[in-house]
């Protein structure tokens, strides 16, 4: 799956603010994840958050 850093994600379960959108902010075995609801950050395993991707938007 090719992500790179800027792209949205979209996920399949919202975050508690009710995002459904993310911005990666960096790639490698975890993920660094932005929800542009709250701004809140986290980081996430590589294979968890393959499984709960639903879409993703290309920076420009």
């Amino acid at each position: 799956m090719e992500i790179h850093v800027g792209d949205v994600l979209k996920l399949k379960k919202p975050h508690p603010c009710g995002g459904y959108e993310w911005e990666v902010l960096r790639v490698g075995a975890d993920f660094r994840l932005k929800c542009l609801g709250c701004n809140h950050q986290i980081m996430i395993a590589r294979r968890i958050l393959e499984k709960n991707i639903k879409e993703i938007k290309e920076s420009a």
